[in-house]
């Protein structure tokens, strides 16, 4: 499930605009260990999950047939196996040649350690690569001023989702303001219907929550302290408002009942939207593909809204900010041969982010991160290619597009975020010990 979790995270704050299952190993190409390329050729391990494992597959295929001397070989990973073991992997000196990863705190934890090679040089001659792709994509990728990974793949900003024919059956409208949401709320839980689905089990769902209530009370400047190590920016008033705003809505019945038990891994919060038994729905752009797929004539049928996230009266936050994966992104090991090392980066200059590789993630339902690419999406069917303008939309036209925090900060951090979180939202701590909790944490 690519386009779940694992495709959807990912944003520090973007200068002006600028994500799990079983450990199974799936072999797409040599079922070997895999290491850095030493026996010839380079290696590259890729998420599993369709469709974003047959693009990766066809991608390196395509490559492989024009390119005999400069092999690429593949081996497939659900994305929680695929993170257990690139972590053992790179520790002990085995990693494949290319690493697939989100970016931020983890790459930067890998770039200090020196284990991915520093990219700068690569984009300083070949200017044409760099420019091809979204500005926004690179800062996720750039340590102290030196980029350590390429983008590819599809940007995925986070999206409120909304049932019209639920709308419709109330008698109300889409919020506009957060007042507006909480009026929802109390109407909806009038009418018998859960006001917002919530995956709540997988943690990360509910950060996306809290990620849109800091940054519409306090700007995306909240955030940055955090993200910089700022002594305890967890207490900014901001936050503390942010953290108030959210447990009020827990209190207020916002959420499905049982949502701490529901897991996003297995679809079933998109399921309670599109069968009308929830109202609203925040989450990451990949959701769009399934709820297609899974939802009857749910999206065909004119069913599905979406919206960004509205403004919370008196806050500082412009409407358009929003948060999720800018890209993912492609390193290079270190530990490489020279000889896998330069294939890798051919691959880099000419074998992805391809105008055929965005075809196929266009018709995917994703938005590729090369611009121009909305050019393609009057090919799309009409229902498709209304959603991709407004992820592009959201997603080029942001004032601040930041990545998601547990992408941004370290592991360390980013696991004492969503244990805290979790507790939250559980009501088991207050805004304040959630605060006081965070703090401890900066720069862990």
């Amino acid at each position: 499930m690519d386009h779940n979790r694992a495709s959807r995270r990912s944003f520090l704050a973007l200068a002006g605009v600028t994500p799990l299952v079983a450990t199974v190993l799936a072999s797409c190409g040599d079922s070997g260990p895999a290491g850095s390329g030493s026996g010839g050729g380079a290696t590259d391990w890729i998420l599993s999950g369709q469709p974003g494992e047959g693009i990766r597959q066809s991608t390196v295929e395509a490559w492989n047939k024009a390119h005999s001397d400069q092999k690429i070989t593949t081996s497939s990973f659900q994305n929680d196996a695929y993170k257990a073991k690139i972590k053992t992997a790179i520790g002990a000196g085995q990693a494949p040649t290319i690493i697939f990863g989100w970016g931020g705190g983890t790459l930067r934890d890998y770039a200090k350690q020196g284990v991915v090679d520093d990219l700068t040089s690569f984009f300083q001659s070949n200017p044409d690569v760099k420019s091809r792709l979204f500005d926004t994509a690179y800062a996720a990728a750039t340590v102290e001023d030196k980029i350590y990974a390429i983008p590819c793949e599809t940007v995925q900003p986070i999206i409120l989702y909304y049932n019209k024919k639920v709308f419709d059956q109330v008698g109300v409208q889409p919020p506009t303001s957060w007042n507006d949401m909480l009026e929802l709320v109390s109407k909806f839980n009038a009418a018998g219907i859960a006001p917002i689905s919530l995956g709540g089990q997988s943690r990360w769902t509910n950060m996306m929550w809290l990620e849109l209530m800091f940054d519409r009370v306090g700007g995306p400047q909240v955030f940055e302290a955090i993200y910089n190590g700022t002594k305890d920016s967890w207490s900014n008033p901001a936050a503390i408002e942010a953290l108030t705003k959210i447990q009020d809505l827990v209190k207020a019945n916002g959420f499905v009942k049982g949502f701490a038990s529901i897991t996003a891994d297995s679809n079933a919060d998109q399921a309670l939207l599109y069968t009308g038994k929830a109202a609203m729905m925040l989450h990451g752009s990949w959701t769009y593909g399934s709820m297609k797929t899974d939802g009857g004539d749910f999206v065909s049928g004119g069913h599905l809204g979406y919206m960004n996230f509205p403004p919370v009266e008196g806050g500082t936050g412009d409407p358009s900010n929003n948060f999720g994966n800018p890209a993912q992104y492609l390193s290079i090991s270190s530990k490489a041969s020279k000889e896998a090392k330069d294939i890798a980066l051919a691959f880099f200059k000419s074998g992805i982010n391809t105008d055929a590789e965005a075809k196929q993630w266009i018709a995917s339902g994703g938005v590729p991160i090369v611009k121009g690419s909305d050019a393609q999406f009057a090919s799309a069917a009409p229902d498709d290619a209304d959603f991709l303008k407004f992820v592009y939309d959201a997603a080029t036209e942001a004032k601040n597009f930041q990545q998601s925090w547990d992408q941004a900060l370290s592991p360390t951090e980013a696991e004492t975020l969503l244990d805290n979180i979790e507790k939250l939202f559980g009501l088991a701590i207050t805004p304040q010990q959630f605060a006081t909790n965070m703090n401890a944490a900066i720069g862990s």
